[in-house]
């Protein structure tokens, strides 16, 4: 395994002609993927995890309106917002994660997304409207629309959904500091995608924003103690709440020019975790996306103040290349990133966009990341991050690609419920809770394809049985499809598709 991971690894340093002149330089060969066919499926997804009213331009048809009533329960609306992955829960949690890794995307790569552009931000503001409705009263977020227990004990429609559709919230007396501080870094984050197209809704995003990482910072506890039998074991914060200060106040930095929230990260960086060695990056632990947003400033806009985070992103850098000081990172046989068995795509979906971004930084800063005595180029971590997408879409031992409806052969028994079941427009009439499960656990493939949909993937062996029961490995979830939607863009543009 060692060797075939070192031989992966110099594959890589020789994949293209080394040229980094601009951080959007082209790849002279011709790609062996459609990116730009990719990336259109990866946004449109999100259509189909829409909560609440469709708009009359809704391309994912198969789908219709639901949770028209959510947040009556607390007398509040919160219709909208996504579904987070295949059952009919609105977790706030990954769901702000979400809206900022797709923000993030917008905001490095959205220039290169040409006619996609305006799919991705309305993408974005899906999210941003239901957030803006989460922290409509002051020091107080609803983080969770559904009884996730109740919602799992069934297997219906999100249109037929008839389980509670409890709400859930923190405050000040019950705090949740992580999903709060997350929310800023989500409103912070998109009010940059529209400053420029929608002035007037980008300050409102980041006041809201301002106000709700106060509210983290200044109460500060964990979600998962108060809202413990409802958010765990679903999205339970195992990290703590330090990261995701680190992260909210990054973004705040980055979208305010606040000396304030810099003066922040300067006193409170170290405490928050800046250093630390957890070098796994997704919906719960923000600590190394933190690090890579922060070296920008170091590394772009020369903020010497922040010079230790270039180095903290080059030891996340380093733990990904095999053979290189601090290197942690397994991979399989086939060359896929390996992380955990549960829905390891979205490590590898994250962690290429952290490359390709990071690989950006570097360039524009003429610099390379150094792991030891060894240096890794901006070129080396657009390699990783390409081959990694790669497997994704195709170059694997199964020849299989792990989203939906691109290429040839995908998974066709995605764990989703809205996909498994028969449309409303095919069957009409409701299907109740308990119904569903004789399809669940058929081997039928499902009737409504959930176009650009990144499930689970495959296990540590690179196998995938695509069975609907198995959700580590047959689930799709937005927060794996988001930072994807960067990453796609850059190489679409990279290999001249766009």
């Amino acid at each position: 395994m060692a060797a075939l991971t070192t031989l992966f690894f110099l594959t890589l340093l020789c994949f293209f002609p080394c040229n980094n002149a601009h951080p959007f330089h082209r790849h002279p060969r011709t790609a062996h993927h459609n990116y730009r066919d990719a990336l259109t499926k990866s946004i449109l997804f999100f259509e189909g995890q829409r909560s609440g009213r469709l708009p009359s331009n809704q391309r994912m048809t198969w789908r219709r309106n639901s949770g028209l009533s959510d947040g009556a329960a607390m007398k509040v609306d919160l219709v909208g917002g996504y579904y987070d992955a295949g059952d009919n829960v609105k977790f706030g949690f990954p769901m702000a994660f979400t809206t900022t890794m797709l923000s993030w995307s917008v905001l490095e790569f959205g220039g290169l997304m040409k006619g996609e552009l305006q799919n991705a931000k309305q993408a974005v503001r899906w999210a941003t409207d239901y957030l803006l409705k989460a922290t409509v009263h002051p020091d107080t977020i609803y983080v969770q629309v559904g009884d996730a227990n109740k919602d799992h004990a069934c297997w219906e429609r999100p249109e037929d959904m008839d389980t509670p559709r409890s709400v859930f919230k923190v405050d000040k007396n019950n705090p949740g500091t992580e999903v709060a501080a997350e929310t800023a870094a989500a409103l912070a984050a998109a009010s940059l995608v529209f400053r420029r197209s929608d002035p007037i809704y980008s300050k409102i995003l980041v006041r809201r924003a301002m106000r709700v990482f106060e509210f983290a910072d200044k109460y500060r506890g964990s979600y998962s103690t108060g809202l413990k039998k409802y958010v765990c074991p679903f999205y339970c914060s195992y990290s703590g709440y330090q990261d995701e200060l680190l992260w909210g106040a990054a973004w705040l930095q980055r979208a305010t020019k606040n000396p304030k929230y810099l003066n922040y990260i300067q006193i409170n960086g170290q405490t928050l975790g800046a250093g630390e060695f957890d070098n796994t990056f997704g919906w719960d632990n923000k600590h190394v996306g933190a690090r890579i947003l922060l070296s920008k400033a170091f590394l772009v806009q020369k903020m010497k103040s922040l010079h230790d985070y270039k180095g903290h992103a080059d030891n996340f850098i380093c733990s990904l290349i095999p053979g290189a000081s601090f290197s942690s990172t397994k991979y399989t046989p086939g060359g896929l990133l390996f992380k955990m068995s549960d829905s390891n795509m979205q490590y590898v979906t994250s962690t290429s966009f952290l490359l390709l971004t990071y690989a950006k930084y570097l360039t524009s800063a003429h610099m390379v990341a150094n792991c030891g005595g060894a240096t890794i180029t901006p070129k080396t971590l657009r390699s990783i991050a390409k081959k990694q997408v790669d497997y994704l879409l195709g170059d694997n031992p199964l020849k299989m690609s792990y989203m939906v409806g691109y290429g040839g052969r995908y998974p066709k028994r995605i764990h989703h419920r809205g996909s498994s079941l028969p449309s409303i427009e095919a069957h009409p009439a409701k299907i109740q809770c308990s119904a569903g499960f004789s399809v669940m656990n058929s081997a039928a493939p499902n009737p409504n394809l959930l176009i650009g949909a990144v499930v689970g993937g495959p296990d540590q062996n690179d196998r995938f049985p695509d069975q609907r029961s198995d959700y580590e490995q047959s689930e799709p979830a937005t927060y794996t499809n988001a930072p994807l939607v960067g990453s796609l863009a850059y190489l679409a543009h990279s290999f001249g598709q766009l």
